[in-house]
């Protein structure tokens, strides 16, 4: 558990507000060529939340009407990452409020730096209502979390590859149920199993529990298009990079309980992967799917 590295988590997700539709967030104070996926996506997710939480108060919704109404949550995300961001400076969210209809509310938001977008995420929300229930089942024979080595343990063989990262603070708790990314060797099958939840205790916020396990899908996701072509990140010869990123929200769920993250990988070519995910709370439930493609290639 570190609840400080969760801690810190929460206030990077806390974006400053600073005109209408327009908030600032920041980058951890860490030594990173470019900002990680997962706290833009995370971040511009919050500023779309926000201005939904806004137009609700507003909103007068019912029948015939075309405010927003009762409170809503999000049920889908589909974000591109368009140039590295910069961790030295801010990074401005810019939101544009589609839509506020009875059931749905859509944003789009926009990211900038130097004047320049480096990320841009649409977001759909809904009021919840009841429909047709199914689900593709957990996996069967999954080792409990609790029984597998955490990060730092994955990681005390690779001190000499990884340097500092090994002891890093670590907001988010990850399991891989096999072999972790550096210490595999040769062709494998095409899917993964992790097991992740924050590293300590969130509020009980739904919204920073979505925004929190957006940031964690992005951080194994794309490692799992390497697994049929027998490279390790250990041997440093790939290059990996997102280039987009898609999650929907089916069931309610904490971030900070232990989720299944089931991946695969159908393909990989002309320099791109493509990687799923089906996330599963500890009852079985499915609570979320994502898909990511991004640059795969061997270094040159």
């Amino acid at each position: 558990m570190d609840q400080p590295a969760v801690d810190d988590l929460i206030a990077l997700l806390d974006l400053e507000p600073i005109e209408v539709n327009i908030f600032r967030g920041l980058s951890p104070d860490e030594d990173r060529q470019r900002v990680f996926g997962g706290q833009v996506a995370g971040q511009a997710l919050v500023a779309a939340a926000r201005t939904v939480d806004e137009a609700v108060g507003e909103g007068t919704g019912g029948p015939g009407g075309d405010g927003p109404g009762p409170q809503r949550s999000v049920h889908s995300l589909h974000a591109y990452f368009l140039r590295p961001g910069d961790p030295t400076v801010p990074i401005i969210y810019e939101v544009d409020r589609v839509r506020d209809g009875r059931s749905f509310s859509t944003r789009r938001v926009k990211a900038i730096q130097h004047g320049r977008s480096i990320f841009t995420l649409s977001a759909s929300f809904q009021v919840h209502e009841d429909g047709l229930e199914h689900q593709f089942a957990m996996p069967e024979g999954i080792p409990d979390p609790e029984t597998l080595p955490d990060f730092l343990e994955r990681m005390a063989p690779h001190r000499d590859l990884v340097g500092d990262l090994s002891d890093r603070p670590r907001p988010i708790d990850i399991r891989y149920c096999g072999d972790g990314p550096f210490d595999r060797h040769g062709d494998l099958p095409p899917f993964q199993n992790v097991w992740m939840k924050a590293n300590g205790k969130l509020p009980d916020d739904p919204v920073l529990q979505v925004c929190v396990l957006t940031y964690a899908s992005d951080l194994t996701l794309l490692d799992t298009t390497l697994l049929p072509n027998g490279e390790s990140l250990a041997d440093g010869n790939v290059f990996m990079a997102s280039l987009d990123h898609a999650m929907w929200f089916h069931r309610p769920f904490r971030a900070d309980e232990w989720i299944l993250y089931a991946q695969d990988t159908p393909t990989a070519t002309g320099g791109r992967g493509l990687g799923r995910g089906l996330l599963f709370d500890r009852s079985g439930a499915l609570v979320a799917s994502a898909v990511q493609e991004g640059v795969v290639r061997r270094a040159r």
